[in-house]
Order: structure tokens, then C-alpha cells, then sequence
């Protein structure tokens, strides 16, 4: 079994890059300088950047297909929460050099089996050496012009709702595959429902407060309301984190509208509060990175 110091970098790569698609719009993908692209005439370019690290948010026991996975969809969930189409992915890995060639082989080839099945090109990235692996995927989506959503929009009244059921997403191995709600997003986004939105990944405690903090809105909750996995309490389905729904805000003269107008028959929606003009709202944290620093085996992040 062949080790990543045994073998050249050169090498390594070509074999990595052969297993990802160019996606539309590629004019130049993987293997050159940089990547040229040709975004849609009249759309708004999107970017966005995240990182996964083995033993935080993730175990170095899971199959690389599924961290290949998670890799892109945390950053495709980010697209859906403003409305965009997933267009182009820049993958990078830092990994110590002990590990295994057939380890980033299969990540690759769940890469690129999971970037097609979203329509995404993987357009180029790095590989280097480092005491602990980690993924950086960087990201570029397209946006109808002026259809988008963003945290800000939010008003006193809106009423609150998320998608699907939170809670046990890491004990449950879900965190590693969730579906990201894209359609769900684009929907709202080009309906205009959605007055403010984010998706849920450090959970409803620490999300809910930064999307009413930037609508300059307090909020109320009915706890009991909450959309919840099997077997998960309500403090789990507040604090537990990397959901990776949509939690998005509704004026409350469309609520009606869009219950009646909800497409998405499997996808559960949820009203579990509104915003309100009182900032001085409390809710049970959810994850931190630097201020809980718990393991991976009990929290993701």
C-alpha cells in the first residue's frame, strides 16, 4: 500500500484530477495555472470557502467518499441559503504524509461523484503535507440578478420557519449525508418569501441569534414546535448543530401563501416563531469553535 511520500506529486495529482468533472462554463478546469470560467451573461457571481478537519469534523474512520461528501455539501448549503446554483469548486487537501494514496483516491472519486450529482465543476485545488488532514473547498455559484437572499432582511413579525427536523446529526452520522436544500432555496429566493435566510450548521442556538441580530430583530420562540429527529430532545435540536436546513423568515401576510405554495412534499416545513422588536432574546448556545472546543467524538461543528 503506497503512502503519499512514496509517491511524486505530479503523479499523485493526474491520478487525483481524472476522477473530477469540468461542470458547464469551463473554458480551462484542473491542471493549468488557474481555471478559466464563463459565468452566465446577466448573474451575480457567489463565492464561499470552508474547511473540514479530521478529528473536528470528522473521524479519520469514515469512508472517504462521505468526507468527500460533507467537503461540498457545507459549502453547497451556504449556496442554498441565498438562493444561488452551484457552478464551481476549487478542492484543496492538506494531509501528513503517512497516509494512505488510496485514501485521497476514493475522496476523489466521491468528489467527483457527488459534484455531478449537483452539477458542479471541480476546477482545480492544491494538495500539500501537514501534521492533520483537512479539506478546503472553495466555492462559486451564480445568482439571478437581484434574487437573492441574504441574513439582513429580516423584520419584526416575520414569522420564523425552518425545513426538515433538526437534532443528532453527528451521533446519527447524518452530518455526513445531508442533502443540501438547493431547489428549496432557489425556490424561496425566486417566490420572495423569504425576507432573511441562513442554513443551520453550528445549530438553531447560535444561527437563529446571528440571523435576528443582522435583521436588527429580537426573536421568539415556541420550543415545543421544534422539528426534531427521532429520539432527539429539544435542548439537542437547539444546540446539536451541522443540520444544514434552512432557517429563513416569512412576512405574515405570505404565511398562508406559502404553506398552500410549498412544493417540496418531502422536504418538512416548520413555523417555530417570529421575529420581534425586543432584542433582549435568549436562547441555549449552540457550537463554537474556539469557545467549546469539544471532540470530534461528541460535537462537529
Amino acid at each position: 500500500m503506497k503512502r503519499l511520500d512514496q509517491v511524486r506529486e505530479d503523479d499523485l495529482v493526474r491520478e487525483l484530477i481524472r476522477h473530477l468533472p469540468a461542470g458547464a462554463g469551463t473554458l480551462l478546469g484542473a491542471g493549468d495555472d488557474c481555471a478559466i470560467l464563463k459565468p452566465k451573461l446577466g448573474s451575480y457571481l457567489v463565492y464561499k470557502t470552508d474547511c473540514i478537519v479530521e478529528g473536528v469534523h470528522y473521524l479519520a474512520e469514515d469512508r472517504p467518499a462521505l468526507v468527500a461528501r460533507k467537503a461540498l455539501c457545507r459549502n453547497l448549503s451556504d449556496i442554498a441559503a441565498m438562493g444561488g446554483v452551484p457552478r464551481w469548486a476549487l478542492v484543496t487537501i492538506l494531509s501528513p504524509p503517512e497516509k494512505p494514496v488510496r485514501y485521497w483516491t476514493a475522496f476523489y472519486r466521491g468528489l467527483g461523484k457527488t459534484a455531478q450529482r449537483f452539477g458542479l465543476g471541480i476546477v482545480g485545488g492544491e494538495v500539500s503535507r501537514s501534521r492533520q488532514a483537512a479539506i478546503s473547498v472553495a466555492l462559486i455559484g451564480e445568482l439571478p440578478e437581484n434574487r437573492y437572499v441574504t441574513r439582513m432582511g429580516g423584520r419584526a413579525g416575520d414569522r420564523i420557519f425552518v425545513t426538515g427536523k433538526l437534532g443528532g446529526s453527528f451521533a446519527s452520522r447524518r452530518h455526513l449525508t445531508f442533502t443540501p436544500r438547493l431547489k428549496e432555496g432557489q425556490w424561496l429566493a425566486e417566490q420572495r418569501f423569504a425576507t432573511a435566510m441562513m442554513d443551520i450548521s453550528d445549530g438553531l442556538g447560535s444561527d437563529l441569534p446571528r440571523l435576528a441580530r443582522l435583521s436588527r430583530c429580537g426573536y421568539s420562540i415556541m420550543p415545543e414546535s421544534l422539528p426534531r429527529h427521532r429520539g432527539c430532545t429539544i435542548e439537542q435540536a437547539i444546540r446539536d448543530g451541522e443540520d444544514y436546513e434552512l432557517l429563513f423568515t416569512v412576512p405574515p401576510r405570505r404565511v398562508a401563501e406559502l404553506r398552500e405554495k410549498w412544493p417540496f412534499t418531502k422536504t418538512p416545513l416548520t413555523e417555530i416563531g417570529a421575529l420581534t422588536r425586543s432584542t433582549a432574546s435568549k436562547i441555549p448556545a449552540g457550537f463554537d469553535h474556539f469557545f467549546h472546543c469539544q471532540p470530534a467524538e461528541k460535537k462537529a461543528s
